[in-house]
């Protein structure tokens, strides 16, 4: 059942798992849960729409690039589904095959862990059953670039698809406007004993489970484990850990332009980093789309992003920042975008504030940083796709004289996928969650979503987040069984 926390103050006693966001991730695991005879409790900070009240709690400072945090996430049921793109691909065999080449460690986990949640993560998004992930284009041709193959969701609404399942699953209660705001982690049980939610009204109350599950974003799991003084006392968290770092996002570079030889069919173009690419070059993965622009677009995600803000630009405030998704290329022009993968990197990351928001959590700083190896990365993409699209008889790409020249800043762009601040490792040296997504130091406290992703690979993240979050559930399932039998 779906209640308003704002007027309906009473949860329901002990449950057997408190999942913290009703995103894609938090709804998956709540149905998923509940489904198996669990007890389970969603807790979601929004409301059914788009709030101010609600969205000003996701103000975040930005030191490092500049990757607009406030912006590019959506804090109501359902959460980034709501300005979500559709576009999916899943992770490769290979972005689990070897770590990145950045002195830290990739994936815990085999490919295999997922692969089998495939099939259910694309009927969760509305992907025909079976269906091949396909190319709009033939190969580019030569070693080190193929076609790029993905399926689009409709997209999926989650809170417009699974309203009545979050209505009427048994088992299930859905809290709206209910924001956590402290984690309390029992020393003597050495676990955690509730989470503190609260109304806008600042009614507090404690929620008492078995388990928990943040599922808030990356940027907000991570705040919140680290405005937990319980967890910073029991030595769970800590501010110089690896909670909040490694704070990844896919790169959209402004490669340069190319002109499209006479005759060619000026339908967009769009190329995937091979294998052999990555192996030769020890560089990231990337796609490439090449576009020649008849209407004005906007690649990705970003193009839900801009429509959403364009309505709520005059009543939130929000013109100056519009420019950042609403700025274009005369029609006719052959341009380069790019969705390319970042490196982990533990400069690049969140941290906390002095100043608290209206409900005393402690405000955010995201300090957006790459590396050198990732501008290697942009560098040796740039430079073999000119070359390769000349030698494929395509016509001819010019660069933009920073994609060769890493002494120069970078013209980047967000995709608004945000990764890495909780990242899975085999020991908290070098992340936050095990390879069950159970944080280090707690034996009841997990978190799901892409922050906690490794390596980000350059597909998009919101497919194989349901793969991890299927096998969480199946994972918590078994344990809640062992315990009570």
């Amino acid at each position: 059942m779906i209640k308003d926390y704002q007027t309906h103050k009473a949860l329901g006693g002990l449950y057997d798992v408190c999942i913290l966001g009703a995103g894609p991730a938090g709804i998956t695991l709540a149905l998923r849960l509940a489904g198996a005879g669990w007890r389970v409790l969603l807790a979601e900070g929004g409301g059914h729409d788009y709030a101010e009240r609600s969205q000003d709690l996701y103000h975040c400072a930005s030191s490092g690039l500049e990757m607009y945090p406030g912006e590019t996430r959506l804090r109501f049921l359902g959460g980034t589904s709501n300005h979500w793109a559709g576009r999916c691909r899943p992770f490769d065999p290979s972005d689990f095959a070897a770590g990145p080449p950045v002195g830290l460690p990739g994936w815990p986990i085999a490919y295999a862990e997922i692969e089998r949640y495939l099939p259910e993560a694309m009927a969760i998004v509305d992907l025909p059953e079976g269906a091949p992930f396909k190319a709009v284009n033939a190969d580019l041709g030569g070693d080190d670039f193929e076609a790029d193959r993905f399926l689009l969701s409709p997209p999926t609404r989650f809170a417009k698809k699974y309203a009545e399942a979050l209505e009427h699953t048994p088992g299930l209660d859905v809290f709206l406007n209910c924001n956590c705001v402290d984690l309390e982690f029992d020393p003597s049980a050495g676990r955690l004993s509730a989470v503190v939610v609260s109304d806008y009204d600042q009614h507090r109350e404690r929620v008492q489970a078995r388990h928990f599950i943040l599922a808030m974003g990356a940027l907000e799991n991570a705040r919140q484990l680290l405005n937990s003084q319980s967890l910073q006392a029991a030595g769970v968290v800590r501010h110089d850990g690896m909670v909040g770092r490694c704070f990844m996002d896919h790169m959209n570079v402004d490669m340069g332009t190319f002109i499209l030889k006479s005759g060619l069919p000026t339908d967009q173009r769009q190329y995937y980093t091979t294998d052999a690419f990555v192996a030769q070059y020890q560089a990231g993965k990337g796609n490439v789309a090449a576009s020649v622009l008849a209407d004005i677009q906007t690649y990705g995600r970003t193009a839900e992003i801009k429509r959403f803000l364009e309505n709520l630009a005059c009543d939130t405030g929000l013109a100056s920042k519009v420019n950042f998704i609403a700025s274009f290329s005369c029609p006719g022009d052959g341009v380069l975008g790019t969705m390319i993968e970042q490196f982990p990197n533990v400069n690049s990351r969140l941290t906390l504030l002095d100043e608290k928001d209206a409900l005393g959590v402690a405000k955010a700083n995201i300090h957006w940083a790459l590396a050198d190896a990732d501008r290697h990365t942009i560098k040796c993409i740039g430079a073999e796709l000119a070359k390769q699209f000349a030698e494929a008889d395509l016509g001819f790409v010019k660069l933009n004289e920073f994609v060769y020249d890493t002494s120069l800043p970078l013209n980047i762009q967000p995709h608004a996928h945000h990764m890495g601040t909780t990242r899975m490792a085999m020991s908290p040296e070098h992340g936050v969650v095990d390879s069950d997504c159970k944080v280090f130091g707690t034996p009841n406290l997990y978190v799901a979503g892409s922050g906690i992703f490794a390596t980000g690979g350059a597909a998009n993240p919101t497919m194989p987040l349901l793969q991890f979050a299927l096998r969480l559930a199946d994972h918590l399932n078994q344990q809640m069984k062992g315990t009570t039998a």
